[in-house]
């Protein structure tokens, strides 16, 4: 993961964002702490706090005593890191919370009170791949148990030209 070095501009209100570093790494958190309360994840950092348990007190003491204004809700927001067009995609398969992502960078940015609404809807990352897979089957499961059957017809038949081929060929 790449951090970001430079001051970054909120994407959601304009605002300078404060770089709060994360204890224990090499990285920061920006955090639009004069503004709206936002903050802005550099690519992968986001996983390392979107768990109940780990470490995020270093952020919510960052907000803490703040009072915030609102973020404005434009259709497309530029990510602050590198330029390019954000783009809204729900952060898990249940649909509820909507985060800007770059599919450039992969940086993403978490309007105020989206991280903890983030970390109430799983226990653990186990708990978030079994949800995952349970939505993947719901859409695709028809189409796996076809290519299954498909791949064990056709295992099936290499077996017997197989014996067929080993039949012949011992006769010779």
């Amino acid at each position: 993961m790449k951090d970001t070095k430079e001051t970054l501009i909120c994407p959601a209100c304009g605002e300078k964002m404060e770089k709060i570093k994360a204890p224990k790494s090499d990285f920061y958190i920006d955090i639009c702490t004069k503004g709206c309360g936002g903050m802005y994840f550099d690519n992968r950092e986001l996983e390392k706090f979107d768990e109940k348990s780990e470490n995020v007190d270093f952020i919510f003491e960052a907000l803490k005593g703040k009072t915030f204004k609102p973020a404005t809700n434009n259709d497309v927001r530029i990510c602050p890191a590198c330029g390019s067009n954000m783009v809204k995609n729900f952060a898990s398969t249940k649909r509820e919370i909507e985060i800007d992502c770059c599919y450039t960078c992969g940086g993403k940015f978490l309007d105020y009170g989206e991280l903890e609404k983030l970390r109430n809807q799983y226990e653990t990352e186990a708990d978030r791949s079994d949800d995952f897979m349970e939505d993947f089957m719901k859409i695709h499961g028809a189409e796996l148990k076809k290519t299954e059957m498909e791949a064990n017809k056709l295992a099936s038949e290499r077996s017997f030209f197989r014996k067929m081929f080993l039949s012949v060929y011992e006769k010779f």
